[in-house]
């Protein structure tokens, strides 16, 4: 569980099981990777999506610790530290970074990374049966307060099939509520 009171240890952790899962690609390299578990599972729901004539890419897998600093960094420089940190992780504090988080997109760039992709197919499906396969649409609407993000429809987080369905069966919308840990809206 990484967020932005519980930082990676150590923070430039890489996971052991980096892979590159068989499903369809919006990008190359390391962002084209995800841990065993994760791909696996990844692979079963990109089939299903499809089988449902819904087009889903990975559009942004693992980040390496220099790749988030740089992601980070760019942020700050084009809207600010307040603002960046509403966006993106601070180095060490990446979901991406552990290999169990990835992003979605729909094959053709609609609403990509912007609040409209909500409304896309791929979105739509995903927050709708990625609980089937063990993820949850980690960053959820109007829940920043709590998860420090505003809502990713993209970002999705591997938490096992048994969890993320319990989840949704008690209508449980935060890794933090679930787990029963403390809100992190800020870095402590």
């Amino acid at each position: 569980m990484v967020n932005k009171h519980r930082p990676l240890s150590p923070a430039d952790y890489v996971p052991a099981d980096l892979v590159q899962p068989s499903v369809a690609l919006a990008v190359s390299g390391e962002a084209a990777q995800l841990n065993s578990t994760t791909a696996a599972a990844a692979e079963q729901m990109f089939a299903a999506a499809a089988q449902d004539g819904v087009t889903m890419t990975l559009a942004s897998g693992y980040r390496s610790y220099g790749t988030q600093v740089a992601t980070y960094n760019g942020y700050v420089a084009a809207r600010g530290q307040a603002e960046a940190d509403t966006a993106s992780a601070r180095p060490g504090f990446s979901e991406h970074q552990t290999g169990w988080a990835f992003d979605i997109g729909d094959g053709g760039g609609a609403c990509g990374f912007q609040p409209c992709f909500a409304e896309q197919p791929a979105a739509v499906w995903a927050k709708a049966n990625g609980h089937r396969f063990g993820f949850v649409v980690r960053y959820p609407w109007m829940l920043h307060e709590i998860t420090g993000y505003y809502y990713e429809s993209w970002h999705l987080r591997f938490i096992g099939v048994e969890a993320a369905t319990d989840m949704s069966a008690k209508g449980i919308a935060t890794l933090e509520e679930y787990f029963g840990l403390e809100a992190a809206p800020g870095y402590l």
